[in-house]
């Protein structure tokens, strides 16, 4: 392969991968989003309920949640940027909670903010609680996993439009489901 194809080639897998990111163009296509996330779930699959609340003691959830999840998911740390495989996940799916497997997001929600983290400029309704975080000195907007209280990241008026926001998540506290798997 000479050097014009092989740029040519990589211009053109980086502007289907600009293509497939791009959020809708208007708040009319959030809405249609958000109101058709199951359609990325892998058929038959089953999904937890936002209102079936998980509590579990200290030590079942580091049983639960291997290496750094439980440090950023219980005791709200942070992974080092860059770190995360979900970062690079580009299939169709849903990225749940990786404490109680409720959906949060769907991949035409993910976006690439450049920041080394999974970032969406929206999230399935009704799936997290905020709260202010002072732990900078200025204030921050932390979301939490509405059914087991998991911390996930940071809220950021930066985003694409047309929400204009960045939920920057952990990748560690998301598990990837894939469309194409078996339920």
């Amino acid at each position: 392969m000479d050097r014009r194809t092989l740029l040519k080639a990589l211009a053109l897998v980086g502007l289907s991968r600009a293509v497939h990111a791009a959020p809708p163009a208007n708040m009319k296509g959030v809405e249609e989003l958000q109101k058709n996330w199951k359609s990325f779930l892998p058929t038959g699959a089953s999904v937890p309920s936002p209102t079936e609340p998980v509590k579990l003691a200290k030590e079942e959830w580091r049983k639960r949640l291997p290496g750094q999840a439980f440090n950023v998911m219980r005791e709200e740390g942070t992974e080092r940027a860059g770190t995360s495989p979900l970062n690079e996940e580009k299939r169709p799916g849903v990225f749940a909670c990786a404490g109680c497997g409720l959906p949060l997001f769907t991949s035409e929600m993910k976006f690439e903010s450049g920041t080394g983290w999974p970032s969406f400029f929206t999230t399935i309704p009704g799936v997290f609680e905020m709260k202010k975080d002072f732990y900078l000195i200025y204030p921050r907007t932390e979301y939490h996993c509405i059914r087991c209280g998991g911390h996930h990241g940071h809220l950021f008026d930066d985003g694409p439009p047309p929400t204009g926001q960045r939920y920057c998540n952990n990748g560690v506290a998301l598990k990837f489901i894939p469309k194409d798997s078996k339920a």
